[in-house]
C-alpha cells in the first residue's frame, strides 16, 4: 500500500518549503514537548527563545559571534562537500589550528613582539588546519580510501593531542586546564574593534563573499564541481582529481584552523577538548541545509543557534538541567535532518481491490 519513489527534478522553491515546514514540525513538537514537561503556555516558549538570543544588547554580540563561528565552519567543510569528499573532521581541524594558535602564544611569551606573535599564530593555524585536513586527503586521492571514517578519527587524535597539551601547560597545577593564557601581557591576543566579538563577525563576512565567488567563478569551483558529479567526466576532459581532492581538502582545513585562530586569539584566549563545542558536526547540517550555498548558510546559521540558544534559556528558565535543552536541539536537528528524505524521495499510497469470486 505504501510505494517510495526517488524524485527526479524538484523545484527550488518546494525543496525550500519542505525544509520550512520540518522546522515548523519540529518547532511544535518542540512546544508540546517542553508543555508536557513544564506546563508553560506556548506564549512565554516563544519568549523564552527570543529572549535567550536577543534579551541583551551583550546576547546579541554573544548570538551573531556564535552564528560566524558555525557559519565559517560551515564554510570550511563546503567545498569538500560540493566535490562528493565527505570531511567530518572539522572539530578536530578546529582544535588542531587552536592548539597551534595556543602553543605561539605560550612559547614564544617574553621572546618576541605582539605583532610577530599574531603573525606566528596565524600562519600557525592556518598550516596545522590545512595539513590535518590534508592527510585524510591525500589517502583518499592515491588510495581511495574511506575519507569519512579517516576524517572522524582525526578528531579523536586532535582531541587528544589538546587534552595532552593542557595537562602539559595547566595552569593552575593539578587542573588539567591551561586557563587564560597571557592574562598579565596579553600578549598574541588580537586587538579589539569595538568588542571581542566584532572581529570574528567581520571575518565570517568576508569569508562568506570570498567563498560564494570561490565557488561560483573561479576555475578551482568549477573544477570541485565537476570532480563531485562525476569522477570519469573530470578525467575525461583533463582535470588531475587527485590534485583537486588534496587541493579542496587543505582549503578546507585552513578555513577550519583561521576559525581555530578566532577562538584562541579573540574570544577565549585558551584551549581546551571542548573548544570547538561539537559545531564541527553541526557545521555539516548547515552547509547540507543550504545546498552548499555560502548565502544561505547565514540564515541556516542563525537558525540553529537562536533555537539552540533558546531551548537552553528555556531549560534555564524552567529550572532544569542542560540536558533538556539538548534534547529540544535534538529534537529539531532530527526534523531537519528527515526533511531531506521528502526532498529526495516521493511516498505514494494506493489501495488494493480484490474481487472476491464466490462459489455456488
Amino acid at each position: 500500500m505504501i510505494h517510495i519513489s526517488k524524485r527526479g527534478e524538484i523545484s527550488a522553491g518546494k525543496a525550500l518549503g519542505i525544509r520550512l515546514l520540518a522546522i515548523v514540525i519540529g518547532i511544535l513538537l518542540c512546544s508540546v514537548l517542553t508543555m508536557i514537561t513544564t506546563g508553560i503556555k506556548p506564549v512565554e516558549i516563544g519568549k523564552a527563545v527570543i529572549t535567550g538570543s536577543f534579551g541583551t544588547m551583550r546576547k546579541t554580540w554573544i548570538f551573531l559571534q556564535k552564528t560566524s563561528i558555525l557559519l565559517l565552519i560551515s564554510l570550511a567543510v563546503t567545498p569538500a562537500f560540493k566535490m562528493r569528499c565527505w570531511n567530518l573532521g572539522a572539530e578536530g581541524q578546529v582544535l588542531i589550528g587552536a592548539m597551534a594558535a595556543a602553543a605561539c602564544m605560550v612559547l614564544m611569551e617574553g621572546k618576541a613582539s605582539n605583532g610577530a606573535v599574531i603573525a606566528a599564530m596565524t600562519v600557525s593555524s592556518v598550516l596545522a588546519g590545512a595539513i590535518w585536513a590534508a592527510i585524510p586527503g591525500f589517502f583518499k586521492a592515491r588510495f581511495n580510501t574511506n575519507e569519512t571514517l579517516f576524517t572522524l578519527m582525526m578528531n579523536y587524535v586532535a582531541t587528544q593531542i589538546v587534552a595532552f597539551f593542557c595537562v602539559e601547560w595547566e595552569n593552575p597545577k593539578g587542573s588539567c586546564q591551561i586557563g587564560v593564557i597571557n592574562q598579565k601581557s596579553n600578549l598574541g591576543w588580537f586587538p579589539q574593534l569595538v568588542n571581542r566579538y566584532l572581529l570574528v563577525i567581520v571575518v565570517a563576512v568576508v569569508a562568506v563573499i570570498l567563498m560564494y565567488f570561490y565557488l561560483r567563478y573561479s576555475k578551482h569551483g568549477y573544477e570541485l564541481a565537476v570532480v563531485g558529479e562525476s569522477e570519469r567526466t573530470a578525467r575525461y576532459v583533463g582535470i588531475k582529481v587527485e590534485k583537486v581532492i588534496v587541493r579542496t581538502m587543505l582549503l578546507s582545513g585552513a578555513v577550519c584552523g583561521i576559525t581555530g585562530l578566532l577562538l584562541v586569539g579573540s574570544i577565549n584566549h585558551t584551549v581546551s577538548t571542548t573548544l570547538a563545542g561539537g559545531q564541527g558536526f553541526t557545521a555539516v547540517m548547515v552547509s547540507w541545509l543550504a545546498q552548499f550555498n555560502p548565502l544561505a548558510m547565514i540564515l541556516a546559521s542563525a537558525l540553529l543557534i537562536v533555537l539552540g540558544t533558546g531551548a537552553n534559556e528555556l531549560a534555564t528558565s524552567c529550572g532544569l538541567n542542560a540536558s533538556f535543552g539538548d534534547i529540544l536541539t535534538g529534537v529539531l536537528i532530527f526534523c531537519i535532518i528527515g526533511s531531506e528524505f521528502f526532498v529526495n524521495y516521493r511516498i505514494h499510497f494506493s489501495k488494493k481491490h480484490r474481487e472476491v469470486k464466490a462459489n455456488v
